[in-house]
């Protein structure tokens, strides 16, 4: 890892045992979300190359995070389109907050390693 970049959570990994297995769903911790089903979530870990550079707080066993809003936006404009960006740039735009809360559908996982103060509060974002 380079000084100064730090990477949260696991690597996306599209293949093998680590593959996506569920969908992603982008919350503003107002009610309103953007649910990726597998295939679109699959196709936009592709074009953005994962969330790393936008991630604010993550758990380290699943891909769910606390993504920084603005950030997201400008990732998703430098990236190749993709059929729901439109929806996120919109989420992301209109988020009450400068974050936006991503929780891996296709995990079990009980988030008991993520251990930063951002756990509350994606918690409370995504448990309302």
């Amino acid at each position: 890892m380079s000084a100064g970049r730090e990477h949260y959570g696991e690597p996306v990994a599209l293949a093998g045992p680590q593959a996506l297995h569920g969908g992603l769903s982008f919350l503003d911790g107002e009610k309103s979300e953007v649910v990726l089903d597998p295939e679109e979530a699959k196709s936009l870990l592709v074009l953005v190359g994962g969330f790393d550079r936008v991630t604010v707080s993550a758990c380290p066993g699943c891909r769910s995070r606390i993504l920084a809003a603005v950030a997201l936006v400008d990732l998703l404009d430098a990236a190749p389109p993709h059929p729901r960006g439109p929806e996120l740039v919109e989420l992301a735009d209109e988020a009450p907050t400068l974050h936006l809360y991503l929780v891996d559908e296709g995990s079990d996982c009980t988030h008991d390693r993520w251990l930063d103060p951002g756990f509350d509060e994606w918690s409370d974002a995504v448990n309302d």
